[in-house]
């Protein structure tokens, strides 16, 4: 098997709903969009999507990994501290961390070494993890971004509803969308933190009477 192939099954492998990290119960928010109107039919949850994808996942979480991928041992710490400090609500905090843990969990158990940090965040612990398996970096901002996209375009399909097909839509659209956040992702020198509106809604799911999602 080449390199090539070896590297894209682990990354599959991470990307997978398969994996068992809990990312199927997350929203990140849409949950509420929904419940404020702001996102009502397949038009309005892939322009939400799409927004999420530029000024979230290319910004903050692709550059993070980026970073992680550079780093030395001793820099992870700081970059850990960082997505915790700029999680904006306890729900989006407990979603990074408990992700981050049981990701954790899954490398000790496949035999591979795992940073000491307390606790461990999802975004990075995805990078250490696809890293450990020989993974490229922009291969793997493509797969992590791959990954966000298909759970919460699921999670659009259950809170909205929408059909499977229009949910097959919208991963076109993010799809199509990827490879230009990752390559802002990669322009940028550090990562940046700014989504008050998802900061907002987030915190506003959190006394949302009805939910399906943990956010």
């Amino acid at each position: 098997m080449s390199t090539t192939s070896t590297e894209l099954l682990q990354l599959l492998w991470l990307a997978s709903p398969a994996l068992p990290v809990g990312a199927f119960s997350y929203s990140e928010g849409l949950e509420s969009a929904v419940d404020a109107g702001i996102v009502h039919d397949e038009a309005t949850a892939g322009d939400w999507l799409m927004n999420q994808l530029e000024l979230v996942q290319a910004r903050a979480e692709l550059p993070l990994m980026a970073a992680v991928f550079r780093a030395t041992d001793a820099e992870l710490p700081a970059l850990n501290a960082w997505v915790l400090q700029t999680r904006e609500s306890a729900e989006l905090l407990q979603q990074s961390t408990q992700m981050g843990r049981s990701l954790a969990a899954w490398m000790r158990g496949q035999g591979l070494s795992v940073p000491e940090l307390q606790p461990p965040t999802w975004p990075l612990m995805f990078a250490c993890a696809a890293k450990a398996r020989g993974a490229g970096l922009e291969a793997t901002l493509h797969a992590a971004a791959f990954a966000w996209a298909e759970n919460l375009v699921m999670a659009a399909v259950r809170s909205v509803p929408l059909g499977q097909s229009a949910g097959q839509r919208l991963i076109g659209r993010l799809v199509a969308a990827i490879p230009g956040a990752v390559q802002t992702a990669l322009s940028q020198e550090e990562p940046i933190a700014f989504s008050p509106g998802l900061a907002l809604l987030s915190a506003g799911h959190e006394i949302q009477y009805s939910r399906l999602f943990r956010s």
